[in-house]
């Protein structure tokens, strides 16, 4: 018999195949069962959850809906000039009645007018007005139609509208993210938006800002809760824990209209101030509808979001640890801060991730309590889904604030590194 080691040839399975290949194929035989027994949650994840956020945040650059409904508009502004100042000639005015004759007849001139209204004021209204006579115009014997147009709306003689019409003629664009930045897409390239219009990066600012606060008050109030329940007896946590998690049992709109009825000037607060002659009687405090009412709601709700990371990872803190330091001569305080402390970061890097990600996407907290000075962009991003229906600005401000997210955690991680983060 020829011992194996002595061959020169390739190591062979049982079946006569070289063992590498062998190995290769059981392992890919393998990886295809595994992709086989989670094949229908990726498949329902994808349906349910990645293709429909895909196509939302697709709608931030996605405008085909003028082109669509004007194509042979689009075509004869291609050889106008709108820096010029002269209004197009009649080839432009006699392609535009023959798209919106056939535009009327889909009922999409409606949906055209509101899409550049987005962009100029006025122009849902021109469309709507205009479309009930420029249906009555025969696109074959009715011209000249440039006068008659003019006639039907003084709008159709302005080079602006046109310039709007050419400017947003494009299938892909990037009004929406200009828009989202308080700018906006024009003729010669993209401009500052008027001052009275930009509020968005001023909330972008203020969301940032905010969520950063509740962070950090969610740090300074938890972490003496969470050393609490890892220090005392399994009975006593237990019943502490149970406070902890009695506002997950609680509706998020029952405590935030708590809050309100709490912070108003007639509320429980200004009244126990009052009462202990804390504060004058025409003095009371002015904590709703701005920032300060936005804070302490948010931070009351999201606080258990901090505790229970920090006290899972507490948990994991040998006390023996503190008696071996101070039995070196540590104080107390040196023992926390040189040996608890720094074992404990992991648990707050945790609770602040979480807590910050859901800070920066709430609304409905904001909405009740914050009033005008302390909504977050999301509020926003909620208008324009539900009020304005400007979806191609929701999904770009949407978008923006995704980036802004995964920005900050990839600082994080390069930073403090992503690894450190424990649940438990």
């Amino acid at each position: 018999m020829t011992d194996a080691t002595s061959q020169s040839g390739p190591v062979l399975a049982a079946d006569g195949t070289p063992l590498k290949k062998s190995l290769a194929r059981a392992l890919r035989l393998q990886k295809t069962r595994a992709l086989m027994l989670i094949a229908p949650l990726l498949v329902f994840v994808m349906v349910s959850f990645i293709f429909p956020i895909a196509k939302m945040l697709f709608k931030s650059v996605e405008n085909e809906i003028v082109v669509e409904t004007l194509p042979l508009t689009v075509a004869e502004l291609q050889n106008w000039n709108a820096e010029s100042g002269a209004l197009p000639d009649e080839a432009l005015y006699a392609a535009f009645v023959a798209d919106m004759v056939v535009a009327i007849d889909a009922k999409r001139h409606t949906r055209l007018g509101t899409r550049l209204n987005y962009e100029h004021t006025g122009m849902s209204s021109l469309f709507r007005k205009s479309g009930r006579k420029i249906k009555k115009l025969d696109p074959a014997a009715d011209g000249p139609f440039k006068e008659k147009l003019i006639d039907i709306d003084k709008k159709w003689g302005d080079v602006t509208t046109w310039a709007v019409i050419k400017t947003h003629s494009v299938k892909i664009t990037n009004g929406y993210f200009l828009n989202a930045i308080d700018m906006q897409r024009t003729p010669e390239g993209a401009q500052a938006q008027p001052e009275d219009k930009r509020i968005l990066i001023k909330l972008f600012q203020r969301t940032l800002f905010m969520s950063l606060m509740i962070t950090v008050s969610c740090i300074l109030l938890g972490y003496p809760v969470a050393w609490l329940l890892a220090n005392l007896p399994a009975r006593t946590a237990n019943i502490l824990m149970i406070l902890v998690l009695l506002p997950f049992w609680t509706s998020l709109l029952v405590r935030t209209s708590a809050w309100k009825v709490m912070l108003q000037q007639q509320g429980v607060i200004n009244e126990v101030l009052v009462w202990i002659g804390l504060v004058a009687d025409d003095a009371r405090l002015v904590m709703i509808n701005n920032q300060f009412g936005t804070i302490v709601a948010m931070t009351h709700i999201l606080l258990p979001f901090m505790i229970l990371p920090m006290y899972s990872v507490m948990q994991t803190i040998q006390p023996t640890y503190l008696r071996a330091a101070k039995s070196m001569g540590a104080t107390n305080w040196t023992a926390f801060w040189r040996v608890y402390f720094p074992l404990s970061v992991p648990g707050i890097g945790a609770g602040s991730i979480l807590v910050f990600i859901l800070a920066i996407g709430y609304y409905i907290t904001p909405e009740i309590v914050g009033g005008t000075k302390g909504v977050f962009i999301s509020n926003r991003i909620a208008y324009h889904i539900s009020s304005s229906l400007n979806w191609g600005l929701a999904a770009a401000l949407g978008t923006i604030l995704l980036g802004v997210v995964l920005l900050l955690y990839w600082c994080y991680d390069k930073i403090v590194g992503i690894d450190n983060v424990k649940l438990g």
